[in-house]
């Protein structure tokens, strides 16, 4: 079993707006019921954005940003790069998913760390046809700066940029800000459009888009990878103010690295040397061992030099050490569900890991028929999950891992564990006490807000479609979650 150290990063609150899936809970459906949501959109799904190629993972309608919320002016509004805007909405969600108030973040030395790469927006915007918002509205280093702006943060706040794992090293990042304590607490994550179709027609000349339009990695089949688009985000803390909080914490971040591969054949070839040392890193700074780790959420582009780079490193790392009950490691990608999001990737497959911690099941991996030639070998000791994996009989206390590598050859793996103490926070237990005691005498008065008319009805249909899913939930519990969290 792990021993989660003292410097343990909790993960307490998360969001997302991936293809398919517009929330964390409809993000959750998709994977545990194995769908993909690589599809052909209509132009008004698509925005009415040029879209290459047709299949694809997008999102539904990005242009829907609400300004009046954020207190930003339409003009304005009209020339920010979109992938700005989107940050705003994953920021807030995601604390609200923390159950924190944004007022008791005001002046906190909270970082924030974002994961994005190339500027599609920017580069449609000619000069001539610019205006006084364009400046700041382009700037990929806005897409953080903007978030701390009107948060009213004080901690570190920054973009980086390492192609394909960047969003995932926004994450590793943010874990060493706060065990330096620079950062009391961390939003981090990433956030990748396809605004023109440029960066995807790019990599369709190089020859990684598959022509059968799905991604299927480690199958012999594979050809390519599908793009897709979306964002996602976390709340950091460190482990023991979580505890202390009495916060849920979907999960806990025991340690990670990041390195690259150096001089290799060719410049965006793949370095099966590089990332076993990698896997190698991160487990010696979790402090885990190769045969406790039960899953590992792959890079798993679906690319022939990718995949069968990837699995060897895996099988050297992790094929040679089985688990205690002889079980081989498992592994997936939520490429196959949803695309490969670019700079975001890494975000999506880490919230997929956190999420399945906490419900105690991996979902599994899909496209997977014939597993190609570096895994296919008798007693390889890893195998594509292609049912989920039941973690309840690991006690609370399994242990995944995460893979995001960059085109250039920077890597990163981040240790993650599942969390099984359930804190109970007296002074919000006292006071949910009050909420029962004044709805049995009383009556329950549900609490709606919004920053406008138009805000508040659409919060109040993200609640009825929430609530319509959820016939079994106790009234009161409603009312307080609303109350305290929005």
């Amino acid at each position: 079993m792990y021993n989660a150290s003292a410097d343990g990063i909790a993960v307490v609150g998360l969001s997302c707006k991936l293809p398919g899936a517009d929330s964390l809970d409809k993000y959750w459906q998709l994977l545990i019921n194995g769908r993909s949501a690589v599809n052909q959109p209509n132009a008004t799904s698509a925005g009415g954005r040029y879209v290459f190629p047709k299949t694809a993972g997008y999102l539904n309608g990005i242009d829907g940003f609400d300004a009046d919320f954020f207190g930003i002016r339409p003009a304005e509004a009209a020339t920010i790069d979109p992938r700005q805007l989107l940050m705003l909405e994953l920021c807030w969600e995601a604390i609200e998913d923390a159950g924190i108030s944004p007022d008791a973040l005001k002046r906190r030395s909270v970082g924030v760390f974002v994961g994005a790469s190339r500027d599609e927006f920017g580069e449609s915007i000619r000069v001539g046809d610019s205006d006084a918002y364009a400046a700041a509205g382009t700037h990929r280093a806005m897409i953080a700066n903007r978030v701390s702006r009107f948060f009213d943060f004080t901690g570190p706040s920054m973009v980086l940029d390492s192609a394909q794992s960047s969003s995932l090293i926004a994450v590793h990042l943010a874990c060493e800000s706060i065990r330096r304590g620079e950062s009391s607490v961390a939003i981090a994550g990433g956030v990748s459009l396809m605004v023109t179709g440029s960066n995807v027609q790019m990599m369709d000349n190089l020859g990684v888009i598959s022509r059968q339009g799905e991604c299927r990695a480690f199958d012999a089949n594979a050809d390519g990878f599908v793009p897709g688009e979306g964002g996602g985000i976390v709340l950091l803390k460190p482990l023991a103010q979580a505890l202390r909080d009495g916060d849920r914490i979907y999960s806990v971040i025991l340690g990670g690295a990041i390195n690259q591969d150096g001089a290799s054949t060719d410049f965006m070839a793949p370095s099966v040397a590089a990332q076993e040392e990698l896997f190698l890193s991160a487990l010696r700074r979790a402090n885990v061992g190769s045969d406790q780790v039960r899953y590992v959420e792959l890079h798993g582009t679906g690319t022939v030099a990718g995949d069968l780079a990837e699995a060897a490193a895996l099988v050297s790392v992790f094929g040679k050490r089985r688990g205690s009950d002889g079980s081989w490691l498992q592994v997936g990608s939520v490429k196959t569900n949803i695309g490969h999001l670019d700079a975001a990737a890494g975000i999506a497959g880490f919230i997929k890991v956190a999420l399945g911690l906490l419900h105690e099941t991996i979902p599994p991996s899909l496209n997977y028929a014939t597993p190609n030639g570096s895994i296919s070998a008798i007693d390889s000791g890893v195998a594509v999950l292609r049912q989920g994996l039941d973690l309840s009989a690991d006690d609370g206390r399994a242990v995944a891992g995460v893979s995001s590598f960059g085109m250039g050859g920077t890597n990163c793996h981040i240790v993650v564990a599942a969390h099984s103490a359930r804190a109970n926070n007296s002074d919000t237990s006292q006071a949910f006490g009050l909420v029962q005691e004044s709805a049995t005498t009383h009556g329950l008065v549900w609490v709606l807000s919004g920053r406008s008319g138009e805000g508040l009805l659409a919060q109040g249909r993200r609640l009825q479609e929430w609530l319509l899913t959820r016939p079994e939930l106790d009234p009161v519990d409603v009312g307080w979650s609303l109350i305290s969290t929005r």
